[in-house]
């Protein structure tokens, strides 16, 4: 599989009067053809910021992409021109937002909004344009395709405007799709309804996926890698089976377990993360996950922890990850500890 995407040591940051938010501070990964890949975290983490950062849609003022490399099938995109990143966006790379009634525009038609994406990057007449609307509608399992087109986006229930968003975003074939929590608000049958057809679409297409979410359960089947994001930066990265099956940062385990499960009888008390993720204004020291984990050391409170390969392909950062008495099985629950 080639190369799509490659950033390295992206940074982006906010000026706000009460200092810089560092939003996503360090992250690097790299995106194949056809592959899909997760990154995880609660909210606040820098998931967003980091896609909207690929897409160059973050405000300036006050956001700024302040390092890092965008490489774009080894296209720099942090020096594109205006015009050129314009092309880029809803062509090569698409993005499904996570609020679809605030992304699409009220007072146009939903037909209309997905044939002018075709009109703009592709060239076509207006009778092309409408008539490959409405087989992307009817793609997505729209009802009624060709009368639904001319509705307007309130019109649409919630599953029925997340499926108008999907036709939108594929509707020129990108390269790469983004989905910022595509699922999010629907409940669990439209939920599952809506990742197989992102699947299908991949499929069908070959184009590569950014899935990002604060739910692991959401992407167990259905991403190759896997990255964890904790105050806006990167602690573990591997495939899916090593993070969910061999995870190694407590971060990780911390959201593992706090998934509800089948066994649970047998399992015991479900074990939240105890505290709130940090300020992103005013990071702790040293590890930022320190506050919240009940294994933290000196070290932990002073030394940032660098993102390093523990096993082939599998990356944590931890100063303790790959020590044989540091596993999951001997971390207490957290919620038993207080946050410093």
């Amino acid at each position: 599989m080639g190369s799509l995407l490659e950033v390295t040591d992206l940074k982006t940051h906010f000026h706000t009067r009460d200092g810089v938010v560092k939003a996503v501070d360090g992250v690097s990964f790299s995106l194949a053809e056809g592959q899909t890949l997760a990154i995880v975290g609660e909210s606040g983490s820098g998931k967003s910021v980091t896609a909207l950062s690929l897409m160059r849609l973050i405000a300036d003022p006050p956001g700024k992409i302040a390092g890092g490399r965008i490489l774009f099938r080894d296209e720099n995109v942090l020096e594109m021109s205006d015009e050129q990143i314009r092309s880029l966006r809803g062509d090569r790379i698409a993005m499904i937002f996570q609020d679809p009634m605030t992304s699409l525009n009220p007072v146009f038609r939903v037909g209309y909004q997905i044939a002018e994406a075709l009109r703009l990057h592709k060239g076509m007449d207006r009778k092309a344009a409408n008539a490959r609307a409405v087989e992307m509608l009817e793609l997505v399992g729209i009802p009624n395709a060709p009368s639904r087109a001319r509705d307007y986006p309130h019109q649409f229930s919630g599953g029925m405007r997340q499926r108008g968003m999907i036709a939108m975003a594929l509707a020129c074939d990108p390269d790469i799709l983004i989905a910022d929590e595509p699922t999010t608000a629907l409940d669990v049958t439209i939920q599952a309804q809506i990742l197989e057809l992102m699947i299908e679409m991949q499929q069908r297409t070959g184009a590569a996926i950014i899935m990002i979410t604060h739910d692991l359960g959401v992407v167990a089947d259905m991403a190759n890698d896997v990255m964890v994001m904790y105050a806006g930066r990167q602690v573990e990265y591997g495939t899916t089976d090593d993070v969910y099956y061999r995870p190694l940062h407590p971060y990780t385990w911390g959201l593992l377990d706090s998934l509800p499960r089948h066994d649970i009888s047998e399992k015991g008390d479900l074990c939240p993360i105890n505290g709130q993720p940090p300020s992103l204004i005013d990071i702790p020291s040293g590890c930022a996950f320190h506050p919240r984990c009940p294994y933290a050391k000196d070290v932990c409170r002073t030394d940032v922890p660098e993102l390093r390969e523990i096993e082939p392909g599998h990356s944590s950062a931890c100063h303790f990850s790959g020590e044989p008495e540091f596993t999951r099985d001997v971390m207490p629950c957290s919620a038993d500890m207080e946050v410093e």
